[in-house]
């Protein structure tokens, strides 16, 4: 009897540390395809030009978390997908000329991936306090700002978000203080 109830707990162990590394390759695959999409969509919009996005790797990512994410962050990609078709209409039948059309989808994009990388973290470890700021995505949005502004369509080194820093307190959905020394995902 003992050796089939260590089969059993084994195997549930074994189960568990699969998930969480398949979990681990999926959102490390979309985030860096996220990264891709939404780098080149900013930096053609700035460039006031055509983007040239491989939509291959960014919808393979999608994929493979359909098969692993939680439902959480699963609730968190579709939003960031949403934009992201938001951000791809804009050029649609035209070079955009505004960049107030920009904001929201931007600032969205933004609150969108710090919403993501914390439903992972946490499905992954629920013990993960939640970051206000992630590292990586959106650029501060007066890079973004300021590239246009320039009119040289140049995004110099916020093309990869400058940004370094992670955050070390947030507030937790229910709006509880949290402290996090780790660093983001």
């Amino acid at each position: 009897m003992g050796v089939v109830a260590g089969g059993v707990v084994g195997r549930r162990s074994q189960n568990r540390q699969w998930l969480q590394q398949s979990r681990t390759a999926a959102y490390e695959k979309f985030l860096q395809a996220f990264g891709a999409v939404e780098m080149e969509l900013r930096g053609a919009y700035v460039d006031r030009r055509v983007p040239a996005i491989d939509w291959e790797p960014f919808n393979a990512a999608l994929q493979s978390m359909s098969l692993v994410a939680s439902e959480g962050a699963m609730t968190a990609a579709d939003q960031i997908c949403d934009l992201i078709e938001e951000f791809t209409i804009l050029f649609h039948g035209r070079q955009p000329s505004d960049l107030d059309e920009l904001r929201p989808i931007h600032a969205g994009l933004h609150e969108a991936h710090v919403r993501f990388v914390n439903a992972a973290r946490r499905s992954l470890d629920p013990s993960q306090g939640y970051l206000v700021r992630a590292l990586g995505g959106p650029s501060p949005w007066h890079g973004v700002e300021s590239s246009w502004t320039r009119g040289d369509g140049s995004l110099g080194s916020e093309r990869g978000n400058a940004s370094c820093r992670d955050a070390t307190e947030a507030t937790a959905p229910d709006g509880l203080q949290q402290s996090d020394s780790s660093t983001a995902a």
